[in-house]
């Protein structure tokens, strides 16, 4: 039997003029192309819960021409919901052929019934519950037309398979993914995470992240490491313990978290000597009004809204570089917060910067309100979920206002001669810091290591 997985990967946007935009300014696309273009850690997890007698064959859509899938006798697809198009085309070529289609997913998770008119089955929720028994249906030849994860249960991490970073060719990625945590205490309503599939914050048990990051490290001696996690260090307990872990690694690695991170000295000390190059933290807005009614529960970013400013300085004072993410189209932002996020930019010295459009992504709250309110330009047009595109009426200004600044505003904040200043004025405020975490990098795997191998 030939199991394939396929990786619906990739980037793009709708709008013509965003995408010359974007040829014009290379680093505005960059940090988003990076990300799409890592393997998928669910497709790689799938394939550690396979058994050894089945041969699978992990590829990126991108790889292969649509016409000319590889043969197999199952294909399972997972896929963003601005590739869903392409994946269900995927999903009826191989169907012509005779092959069986399984598909999964954020998107397929969302509207079931959906991908249910192009595949052959639908698994619901998180894959681990689900992926041994698809298997076992499929070659006793019952495989069942939908699967769901258990109602109101979750994953146990400390089962987690390893991923089969094996199946993946070295020479076509710069960076592979391990997991520490699904989920996230926040559950901002625009966000399309595993917050769609998973009831609650869980922390994967560190031995167990150790463990993809050596096998990841047996391929790739040198790697780069993205924590595909929605929130990594929400948990400082567990956060200190990962960043020793990490150290003790000597690897080079990218996080995204919250700002509460800047609350533990002792955590950003560990994260700046560990390896870390990079956190990426939702910022949101620099607004009040922006940040107002965000989360579900409750409502933390509008609450440390007056200590943006100086918890970002007390992270990247300890030479770690935040890249801050802002979110444009909020209900409570006027056109005014194109000129404060650049503002706000320079007066904090974030060494990156990260603008999308509010998105409503189908399953998610913001979706279904916008929906409620009938505020959807399009309500089934998924090749706009791209965090590009607009698709909605905000409430202060004209779709295509909206449109017209954040164009204006990504030609400000990538431009080449930009990106050097904003790079420049980190390092004239945080060089010291960043200099002694690179000295300390150097000297600690060594010590780490031993410690905390013994411990394990």
């Amino acid at each position: 039997m030939k199991l394939a997985l396929i990786a619906m990967s990739g980037i793009r946007a709708e709008n013509p003029e965003l995408r010359q935009l974007g040829l014009k300014l290379p680093g505005f696309l960059e940090r988003a192309q990076t990300l799409f273009a890592m393997p998928s850690l669910s497709l790689l997890t799938l394939a550690g819960l396979t058994p050894a007698d089945i041969e699978i064959e992990y590829r990126e859509y991108r790889e292969f021409p649509g016409e000319a899938p590889p043969d197999c006798d199952l294909a399972a697809i997972t896929s963003f919901s601005a590739q869903i198009l392409d994946a269900y085309r995927l999903a009826e070529i191989y169907r012509r052929r005779g092959t069986k289609v399984v598909m999964g997913g954020l998107h397929v998770s969302a509207l079931p019934d959906e991908a249910a008119q192009h595949a052959d089955t639908v698994v619901i929720g998180e894959g681990e519950w689900i992926w041994p028994r698809v298997l076992r249906d499929f070659r006793r030849g019952h495989l069942q037309p939908r699967y769901s994860s258990r109602p109101g249960g979750v994953y146990d991490f400390a089962l987690s398979p390893l991923p089969r970073y094996d199946l993946l060719d070295p020479s076509r990625y710069n960076r592979f993914p391990a997991q520490t945590s699904r989920g996230c205490p926040w559950k901002c309503a625009f966000c399309a995470s595993s917050i769609l599939l998973t009831p609650e914050y869980r922390h994967k048990p560190i031995e167990r992240v150790l463990a993809e990051i050596r096998a990841i490290k047996q391929r790739w001696p040198q790697p780069f490491i993205e924590l595909a996690d929605d929130n990594t260090f929400s948990d400082r307990r567990y956060g200190r313990r990962l960043a020793e872990a990490l150290g003790a690694e000597g690897v080079r690695w990218f996080a995204e978290t919250d700002l509460s991170v800047a609350l533990d000295n002792e955590l950003l000390r560990l994260i700046a000597q560990s390896g870390c190059r990079q956190i990426l933290i939702g910022l949101e807005s620099p607004s009040s009004g922006g940040l107002s009614g965000l989360e579900l529960h409750a409502d933390w970013k509008f609450r440390r809204r007056d200590h943006y400013r100086d918890a970002i300085d007390r992270i990247q004072s300890h030479g770690i570089t935040v890249n801050g993410c802002f979110v444009l189209g909020l209900d409570g932002d006027t056109e005014e917060v194109f000129d404060l996020i650049p503002r706000f930019v320079e007066e904090t010295s974030l060494f990156d910067v990260q603008v999308t459009v509010q998105t409503p992504f189908p399953g998610t709250p913001l979706y279904a309100r916008l929906n409620t309110e009938g505020r959807l330009l399009e309500p089934v047009n998924w090749r706009k979920c791209t965090l590009f595109d607009v698709n909605f009426r905000p409430w202060n200004m004209t779709p295509q206002k909206l449109e017209q600044h954040f164009h204006e505003l990504v030609a400000v904040l990538y431009n080449p001669d930009e990106l050097i200043r904003r790079h420049r004025r980190f390092i004239e405020n945080y060089s010291d810091a960043y200099r002694r975490n690179a000295a300390a990098r150097r000297e600690a795997p060594a010590t780490a290591a031993m410690s905390v191998h013994t411990a394990s």
